[in-house]
């Protein structure tokens, strides 16, 4: 459906009320703010937003924008990185979506593109739905990026960096991509030693550590020019849409909406499971 926009924050409350008359869907981009070599430091806050903003589109859903203070992780050591604890993150999160129910967004998806931000997601997803009986969605992008990496194949690693200019294409923000050289350096990361113990849990979440150099995060392919930046941003971009066509969010929504009478059905047979034990209760 044609809307003026899908961006929470930029409707009218009247245009909101419109929306929720007919539907119940609402895309939430978790962030970050950190040291990204020669990208700005809210990069994978608006590659996030960008994908978000793409499957909303394709699904009819809104998007929630504007949380870009999560738990960084090893990017700490950065004077330009916010870091806020996961378990903060966690109640704000959690905050977040306990009000966006109340409003009428049954449908919640939560995205991000950084790679710990399941460390902060996931605990949020699964306690809310112990204490509501809805079940909210984490997709991890980081996981799509790789379950779709044939689209990428000529591109290799650096589609990631053509992703990230493409998403501030699609939010009209691709100004700011700074023109830069000097960053797309190859040496191995200094805390490289220690790989054999970050592989031995999920991503970042194995053990505690921070980069010893600024460079270990991220290197970043030179962008002398706007020509080069226009088509980076275009291959990014159509990367983007072809990731989100991938998704079929469409489906993803509604299974959400299935998965829900599936628990009810099961809160009927187990009254001691939380959610039906809270709804019960009145928690």
């Amino acid at each position: 459906m044609e809307m003026r926009t899908r961006i929470l924050g930029k409707m009218l409350n009247s245009e909101v009320q419109d929306y929720l008359s007919r539907n119940d869907i609402i895309i939430v981009p978790v962030g970050t703010t950190e040291m990204h070599g020669g990208f700005p430091l809210d990069c994978e806050t608006v590659i996030s937003e960008a994908y978000a903003l793409k499957m909303a589109e394709s699904c009819d859903g809104l998007v929630l924008t504007g949380l870009p203070y999560f738990y960084a992780g090893a990017t700490a050591s950065g004077r330009g990185t916010v870091q806020v604890s996961v378990r903060q993150g966690i109640d704000y999160l959690g905050a977040i979506a306990r009000s966006l129910l109340r409003l009428g967004f049954k449908r919640q998806v939560y995205l991000s593109f950084h790679g710990p931000a399941h460390m902060t997601i996931c605990p949020m997803v699964r306690d809310f739905y112990d204490e509501t009986g809805v079940p909210i969605l984490y997709m991890d992008m980081m996981m799509q990026f790789g379950k779709n990496r044939d689209l990428f194949a000529s591109a290799g690693f650096g589609a990631f960096h053509d992703i990230t200019v493409g998403a501030y294409k699609i939010m009209n923000r691709l100004e700011d991509v700074p023109l830069v050289t000097g960053y797309d350096h190859k040496e191995p990361q200094s805390c490289a030693p220690f790989n054999d113990l970050f592989s031995l849990g999920y991503q970042s979440a194995a053990v505690g550590y921070c980069f010893g150099e600024n460079g270990d995060h991220m290197a970043t392919p030179d962008i002398p020019d706007i020509g080069t930046r226009d088509a980076k941003a275009a291959l990014g971009a159509d990367m983007i849409c072809k990731m989100v066509d991938r998704m079929d969010m469409p489906r993803v929504v509604e299974q959400l909406r299935k998965l829900e009478a599936y628990g009810l059905e099961n809160e009927e047979k187990y009254p001691w499971m939380p959610s039906a034990w809270n709804r019960t209760h009145g928690k």
